[in-house]
């Protein structure tokens, strides 16, 4: 039994996680296609693939993909932001969220006001899609530097307790982010790792 199996929609996570677990036995399997499919939404087919791939698995499941994150944990696995969105809640608002996909939007301020309770995160929401196709072109430090440039503009124009970087994929920006501010930067990969294993 692996000591944890990560449900992806990207590849480029598979390293992500071995760099961050180099001693633990992860089971990683990648399915990009569930999240063209989830671009409009999950539909029943969707959400029984789904559900069928947690079931299958022996042992703690972790869903790193945000979008799909809603029907992963209705399935019994764990959503890669849970903990980092305890986290935030922990350090308190006012948040800034930063997310570069439309689907992850909803999902992400859901489970962020979840983690507050019935305290107010006073959010500010910073939408970063036109980075996107940086990811989708492999070009993994552009990607990072524009999502560290537009986070750092917004903590220089409003005062922020913390930063949520809404997507795994966005986790690259966090070390940049660090080096240039005292705010909290917080991403679900090495949270979620910690918080699991």
């Amino acid at each position: 039994m692996p000591d944890l199996t990560l449900l992806h929609t990207a590849a480029v996570h598979v390293e992500t996680f071995r760099a961050l677990a180099p001693g633990a036995d992860l089971d990683q399997q990648v399915r990009a296609d569930w999240l063209d499919r989830a671009q409009d939404g999950i539909d029943a087919a969707l959400g029984a693939e789904i559900a069928a791939a947690v079931a299958a698995v022996d042992g703690p499941v972790l869903c790193t993909c945000t979008t799909l994150g809603p029907a992963a944990e209705a399935a019994g696995a764990t959503r890669i932001d849970w903990p980092m969105m305890q986290e935030a809640a922990r350090i308190g608002g006012p948040v800034l969220m930063a997310y570069c996909l439309e689907s992850t939007a909803e999902p992400s301020e859901a489970l962020l006001r979840r983690a507050f309770g019935v305290c107010d995160p006073d959010l500010t929401c910073l939408e970063l899609g036109r980075h996107w196709p940086l990811f989708e072109a492999r070009d993994s430090a552009g990607f990072a530097a524009a999502i560290a440039g537009d986070v750092c503009e917004a903590l220089a124009a409003m005062d922020f307790a913390c930063v949520v970087l809404a997507q795994a994929s966005m986790a690259g920006a966090a070390e940049l982010l660090r080096r240039q501010t005292e705010v909290p930067v917080l991403a679900s990969p090495e949270i979620a790792v910690r918080a699991l294993l």
